[in-house]
């Protein structure tokens, strides 16, 4: 039989002591273990303000909530921190009609292993949760706040895991001093940080903002955080909403603030449930496009700036939706992304793009070599059987060697350069030409470019935008031209927006301009149109001016 002395002493043996508080003789009772939980001071019994003035100063509301006399049968649970000693958690119990509450306090690890990221030190999703759960039980407005670190993929890709690692640790090291006393922090996902804030606590958002968007610097390069930020905000007390809803309703607001781009910020609202149940419909949707031909190239011409003339095009994926029309590209490529079909997608536009150029050659043989340029998509470059596959479409569309050009990004290249220089010159041996899109923007394009087998460079849009305007941008890309010319590879200028800009490409001695100012991507009926077109007048017509 158990009797209350072996009681305490097991309890003591557990790091765990009892406590009764009377608030109308202002009397708090202990017993069980003190030393470690940081109570020897206040055991067998003290008064509020003695209890108060042993917690830490950012405790002590939690200490005088705990205090405050409640409702018979509500529930008691706060985190609160003594002097000297690890955080505990107390927990209990208001009887008799207020009058008293009783409960225990035990380290926090007697309770719960404690769920923290090994990376930032702050509360992993399943400890958050349980704050949450555990804060919320008290009435009051409390703010869900999540923080979406924007373009981390950009960074791991550039910077290597280990290295964006290091800018995720300095960001929760800034959350966790920006935020303090009730404020829960926590790293919920990779690349998501997430904040608990009681009472609805004004200017929290912009206070979360400040604290991760500061400069940083990571092995000599200077990064400039953005985040995307998604809010709920909700009633705490006994009719609280289940943490984990509350969770994945900010994380719906984070994903519509970043479909405004960058940095957006959006709170959570009953039309984000229909938005994400559309979403799934288009998902759905999206699965069975490639087999009913509803994804097609659109083409955007390529113009030679010596002479006028189309000399090809580039083939951009749009999806023809039977219902809703053409979908927004970034919307659907997004979304392609993240079903893992970029690969079918990658395959369905080479295989269209070429049977399409083919005839274009069959019907037009006046209109010179016409190329079509086809992007291939993050990672493909790395697909197994892309060499294969690429060879199996030119041959089926009986295309002359150069015809079909591959672009690819600098960040393939990056993640494992021998293996792509590899794939590279096994395309080039099959009959592909290859280029090296949005150059200019990258970290370390020179150190390889020599030695892979490119053909083309492609001067990102925004040099080009820019050079009537920015003195930087017109040398960099007189740089680029050069550089080109010195390592026999041809020069695409894309932003090409009126005859201004042609005219200042021409002059750098630029080999092709695409553009607005030309044409944007069109059907491929329109852009065979197009291309008879400027057949017929011997050039391509292009704007005198941007819109």
């Amino acid at each position: 039989m158990w009797d209350a002395a072996s009681a305490i002493e097991a309890l003591a043996a557990a790091d765990t002591a009892l406590w009764i508080w009377d608030p109308a003789h202002d009397r708090l009772k202990l017993s069980g273990a003190s030393r470690p939980l940081g109570l020897s001071p206040l055991a067998p019994e003290c008064s509020a303000a003695a209890f108060v003035a042993v917690t830490l100063p950012q405790d002590r509301s939690a200490a005088e909530s705990l205090l405050k006399p409640q409702a018979e049968g509500t529930p008691v649970s706060q985190r609160i921190r003594m002097r000297g000693a690890e955080t505990g958690i107390w927990r209990g119990v208001w009887l008799e009609d207020g009058l008293r509450a009783a409960g225990v306090v035990s380290l926090e690890s007697g309770f719960a292993p404690v769920d923290r990221d090994p990376l930032t030190g702050l509360h992993g999703r399943r400890s958050f949760l349980g704050r949450v759960s555990e804060c919320m039980t008290r009435p009051g407005v409390y703010d869900l706040v999540v923080a979406d670190v924007d373009r981390m993929r950009r960074l791991n890709e550039a910077l290597g895991h280990a290295r964006a690692d290091l800018v995720l640790s300095a960001l929760g090291s800034r959350l966790s001093a920006a935020f303090s006393g009730d404020t829960v922090p926590a790293r919920v996902g990779e690349d998501e940080f997430a904040l608990l804030i009681p009472d609805g606590g004004s200017g929290a958002v912009h206070r979360l903002r400040q604290a991760l968007e500061q400069p940083l610097s990571v092995a000599g390069f200077d990064i400039y955080p953005t985040v995307s930020i998604g809010a709920v905000r909700a009633e705490g007390g006994p009719d609280a909403a289940d943490p984990a809803e509350l969770l994945r309703r900010a994380e719906l607001a984070v994903e519509q603030a970043k479909r405004a781009g960058r940095g957006g910020v959006a709170a959570y609202g009953r039309a984000l449930e229909s938005d994400s149940l559309s979403r799934l419909a288009l998902e759905a949707d999206l699965r069975n496009a490639f087999v009913r031909g509803e994804i097609e190239p659109f083409f955007q011409p390529i113009v030679n700036l010596l002479t006028g003339a189309v000399a090809g095009f580039e083939a951009l994926a749009r999806w023809r939706h039977p219902r809703r029309g053409l979908v927004p590209p970034d919307e659907f490529l997004t979304l392609t992304a993240e079903m893992g079909l970029m690969n079918d997608l990658g395959l369905h536009m080479m295989r269209r793009s070429a049977r399409q150029l083919s005839e274009w050659i069959r019907r037009h043989p006046d209109a010179g070599r016409l190329f079509c340029s086809v992007n291939l998509s993050v990672g493909e470059i790395e697909r197994p059987h892309l060499v294969e596959d690429v060879a199996e479409i030119i041959r089926e569309a009986q295309l002359p060697p150069g015809a079909l050009k591959l672009e690819v990004t600098e960040g393939d290249i990056m993640r494992d350069t021998d293996r792509a220089a590899e794939v590279l010159g096994r395309l080039k041996g099959i009959g592909a030409s290859l280029a090296l899109d949005d150059f200019g923007t990258g970290f370390s394009s020179l150190s390889y470019l020599a030695r892979l087998p490119f053909d083309t460079l492609k001067i990102d849009r925004y040099f080009v935008l820019t050079m009537d305007k920015d003195a930087g941008s017109e040398k960099i890309v007189r740089s680029v031209v050069n550089l080109g010319r010195d390592l026999s590879l041809e020069v695409v200028a894309e932003g090409v927006e009126n005859a201004d800009l042609a005219r200042r490409l021409l002059e750098t001695s630029c080999h092709y301009g695409q553009g607005f100012g030309y044409a944007p991507a069109l059907p491929a009926q329109e852009a065979e149109v197009y291309l008879n077109e400027s057949m017929a007048d011997g050039t391509a017509p292009i704007k005198a001016r941007s819109a």
